[in-house]
């Protein structure tokens, strides 16, 4: 283990004997490149250092982003009675095009990942949708097993799978909130008011005195391994 002030330290005097300017250093252990440092992580926040400090005053966490991310602390499932999502896949309502996905994409990445250019993950996420919507049309007639089930199904692993480089932990939760808000066929706007209704906040984010139901913290350890232990 190593102190977190030690660490800052030394990555200063890395970037200050590089030949130019750099946003990231080496790490010398995993010899993998790292645009920041994240220590004082207690379960739902941390703090972050960014090795080129320009670099991290680019981005604006917003108020939504917070939103968003507190989202992913909360107990799972429960917009369920809201959303329909089994008949969202049985009523084929996929074939409908989503004006909002790319946009509510985009502000969900910028949440989970704390970066502002998310544009070819975003990009990438998008075509897999797209593409597996498509695959749908060209297969479904002669598909002879339950159709909704086995979409549903390829649909969540082909998301995973797209998702889970740049997500981890949070990728099996982020297929969920997908799922969730294309069932509910909403724009981003009139979906984060049910949400928040239903979490208990007003529309600013902040807790009300008469919350809809108790939230229970739901906490992510950030590794690739704890998303097959949920």
């Amino acid at each position: 283990k190593f102190c977190y002030n030690c660490i800052v330290q030394w990555s200063r005097v890395v970037v200050s004997k590089s030949s130019g300017r750099s946003a990231s250093i080496k790490c010398p252990l995993c010899k993998t490149d790292n645009f920041s440092i994240i220590s004082g992580f207690d379960g739902t926040c941390f703090q972050r250092h960014y090795v080129d400090q320009d670099f991290g005053n680019r981005f604006t966490f917003s108020k939504a982003h917070k939103y968003r991310l507190q989202c992913y602390y909360s107990e799972p499932g429960i917009l369920d009675d809201i959303f329909d999502v089994s008949r969202f896949w049985k009523s084929r309502k996929y074939r409908q095009s989503n004006m909002w996905l790319q946009s509510w994409l985009k502000r969900e990445l910028q949440a989970l990942m704390q970066e502002e250019d998310v544009d070819i993950v975003v990009h990438h996420i998008h075509g897999v949708i797209e593409s597996f919507w498509t695959r749908i049309e060209h297969t479904r007639v002669v598909l002879k097993k339950p159709a909704e089930a086995y979409w549903q199904d390829n649909f969540r692993i082909a998301i995973t799978e797209a998702a889970k480089p740049f997500l981890l932990a949070r990728t099996d939760r982020f297929v969920n909130e997908l799922e969730l808000f294309l069932a509910s066929g909403l724009n981003i706007e009139a979906y984060d008011a049910v949400y928040m209704q239903r979490l208990g906040w007003n529309t600013s984010g902040s807790i009300t005195t008469n919350p809809v139901q108790q939230v229970i913290p739901f906490l992510h350890i950030f590794d690739v391994g704890s998303d097959q232990d949920e």
